[in-house]
């Protein structure tokens, strides 16, 4: 075909290397051709070989070199260059991709941001600064664009973090013939004008305290449980299994005073154990319960002899039964006769017949 049949693909890296590539696969199958250009016009045109070819299966797909000038002109040809099979001239500023931009900065003002980059030397006014941005829950990229080298933007939440990535872009067609534009700069996260290292950073917080709360409600729940399993089962156990009691705590001096000695503390308390009996018993009762005994005795012995004690006040009043009472419960500093003798009696003390 023609000279201009030939789908090339013409890239300018920011006016400082050329890419040329063809689809050598579909237009020289089994041919290795080989690659010349030059810069400048007229006729006296200095062709230079490629130093640098890429390759495709092991076959010349493209080269690429330095950027001289604003006028270039391409040739392909067979393997030895004797034959040319595509030859072109072009503009090369109109194929310019730019570079990503440099020195990225982020001003935050409240719920707004404005991002800035530094400006190139050239032609700056046909590069545009396109600012993209989107949220954790957000799918899509937002887009802002603006002269170079600055794009302000509002309504940002400072709750959220954001993710943002700018770059530059090449007008069609007043500069380029084709829209490049520059890789994205390196992508950054933002949160309320904190630099973060990733959008994940703002949920660790949060997930950590949910975590603490979610174990804390846990452990709590447990021993709550556990404490009313403990409440009932104490209940089953006592009402299964009643409780023995500890004589070590009623009967302290017992154990502390005589070692366990139930003799030696019976002897010693007696008079204490008589002394509670009667103070909560009825005295009439008690009255009784002597009369019965001393009857008993006197029984048992078959003997006639009886002593009679004779009091002043149970004389006075024949009552025997005020007599037995005085008998077991005498009024403070009295004397009680028996067996001929004559007993002085107190409040602390007391006779059994």
């Amino acid at each position: 075909g023609g000279e201009d049949a030939i789908n090339t693909t013409i890239i300018n890296f920011n006016n400082e290397k050329m890419q040329i590539t063809w689809p050598t696969r579909d237009l020289f199958p089994n041919e290795n051709v080989s690659f010349f250009y030059t810069f400048g016009e007229g006729t006296n045109k200095v062709w230079k070989p490629c130093t640098t070819y890429l390759l495709d299966q092991d076959y010349n797909s493209g080269c690429l070199f330095k950027t001289e000038g604003p006028t270039l002109s391409i040739s392909i040809r067979n393997s030895n260059g004797s034959d040319v099979l595509f030859s072109k001239n072009l503009k090369a500023d109109f194929y310019i991709k730019p570079s990503p931009p440099e020195n990225v900065t982020f001003y935050w003002e409240e719920d707004t941001v404005t991002v800035s980059c530094n400006k190139p030397k050239r032609n700056a006014w046909c590069l545009r600064f396109e600012l993209q941005y989107k949220s954790k829950f957000d799918k899509e990229w937002q887009s802002r664009t603006s002269k170079c080298c600055s794009v302000g933007e509002q309504g940002f939440d400072p709750r959220k973090c954001y993710s943002f990535r700018v770059r530059l872009r090449r007008l069609v067609p007043y500069c380029n013939v084709v829209k490049y534009s520059s890789d994205w700069a390196a992508e950054t996260f933002w949160m309320n004008g904190t630099l973060l290292d990733s959008c994940d950073d703002d949920r660790t917080p949060q997930s950590k305290t949910v975590i603490v709360l979610s174990c804390s409600l846990a452990v709590l729940l447990m021993m709550l449980i556990l404490l009313i399993l403990l409440c009932k089962w104490q209940r089953v156990q006592m009402s299964v299994l009643p409780a023995i009691p500890d004589p070590k705590y009623p009967f302290a001096d017992l154990f502390n005073d005589h070692n366990g000695n139930l003799q030696e503390w019976l002897d010693k308390n007696d008079h204490v154990v008589l002394q509670t009996k009667m103070e909560y018993e009825d005295p009439e009762s008690i009255t009784e319960a002597e009369s019965q005994q001393e009857d008993g005795k006197n029984s048992d012995k078959q003997g006639p002899l009886e002593k009679i004690f004779t009091f002043s006040g149970a004389a006075e009043n024949n009552d025997n039964k005020a007599a037995e009472i005085a008998c077991l419960i005498p009024a403070p500093s009295t004397t009680a006769p028996f067996a001929g003798f004559r007993i002085l009696m107190n409040d602390d003390m007391y006779v059994m017949l």
